[in-house]
């Protein structure tokens, strides 16, 4: 008899073994994803709750079996908060993984070059995935906010696409633009070329956002670079219509009058000597490059030529006949 009960008894659990292997290959093979969803862990959120959200968002998960794959890979409580993009056909071990490793959705936002720093915040702003802490602020209080030094952050964040995860905070996006510009600067300011007339790296970043401004040309910035160095070096005005046009501010309505380039402003680079008091703009890696490496050439002057491009000139006369070919037209 108690031979029978333990023949019984093991083939019970042999059965049920073989059982419980069977209904855990299934349940670790199968795809509990049918359509792509979105599924938010916030900090604090229980197991129990992530697996309710799952299954809310038409997740086939069964609740047990979730469960006993977290214990069987150790994650149960290592779930990472975060958005998750869910595509069909995962499996739930492949779900745990993703949040245990913290593999959330991420979003992007760019600055382009030549950018100024209110078309950032206002980037930032318009950005719905982004969490603001800076709206509240004044423009000159938002430098100490991101460890920047001084008051104008004009010219400090790097033209880039930056990405991050949902509900990600301006102030944080903002810091990692301004290491970045700090790092790129560093790094052009080491291979820069010897005797250029200026001495600091703000200098040069001041110089790289009017060169960045002056031409979407790739080729012509260190051409335009030149013109501006050999001017300081002589002691000649920069003139160069972008600071004026930043000088005016909000006045600024699409066109330069003769008035205005006699306007006293600190930018005004027709009427004050040397560089403006910031820089002008967000200027690229190249833009820097080339304020740090300018052409040797001997050109003073350039013209629009009116397809992106410029023509450069040594002289007063041949600048003026370049005005007149490009500008007015004149043979």
């Amino acid at each position: 008899m108690r031979r029978k009960l333990f023949f019984v008894l093991t083939l019970f659990f042999f059965i049920a073994a073989g059982y419980f292997i069977l209904a855990y290959k299934n349940a670790v093979s199968k795809p509990v994803i049918q359509n792509t969803l979105l599924l938010e862990i916030e900090k604090g959120d229980s197991f129990t709750k992530i697996t309710r959200k799952l299954i809310t968002q038409g997740a086939t998960i069964d609740p047990l079996w979730f469960k006993v794959i977290a214990y069987g890979q150790n994650v149960m409580n290592k779930l990472k908060a975060g958005e998750y993009e869910l595509t069909p056909n995962l499996s739930m071990p492949q779900i745990l993984t993703m949040f245990a490793e913290g593999k959330s959705k991420k979003y992007s936002i760019t600055f382009p070059e030549g950018w100024h720093f209110k078309e950032v915040l206002e980037e930032l702003k318009n950005n719905s995935n982004i969490k603001k802490t800076l709206t509240s602020l004044a423009l000159n209080e938002v430098p100490g906010l991101i460890g920047m030094a001084g008051t104008n952050p004009e010219g400090w964040i790097f033209p880039d696409t930056y990405y991050f995860e949902k509900n990600a905070t301006d102030s944080s996006i903002l810091q990692r633009a301004y290491h970045k510009m700090q790092s790129v600067l560093a790094e052009e300011w080491q291979n820069k070329a010897p005797n250029l007339p200026y001495k600091t790296p703000y200098e040069a970043l001041i110089m790289a956002s009017i060169v960045e401004k002056e031409t979407g040309a790739p080729h012509e910035r260190p051409m335009i670079a030149g013109v501006f160095t050999r001017r300081l070096e002589k002691g000649m005005l920069l003139q160069t219509d972008p600071t004026v046009i930043y000088g005016m501010g909000d006045q600024y309505k699409g066109n330069i009058r003769a008035s205005d380039l006699t306007a006293p402003t600190p930018y005004n680079t027709y009427v004050i000597q040397g560089l403006p008091p910031t820089p002008i703009a967000m200027p690229g890696r190249e833009a820097i490059r080339a304020a740090l490496n300018p052409d040797k050439a001997d050109k003073l002057y350039f013209v629009a030529k009116g397809d992106g491009s410029h023509q450069f000139s040594a002289t007063v006369s041949e600048h003026n006949r370049a005005v007149n070919l490009f500008q007015k037209h004149k043979r």
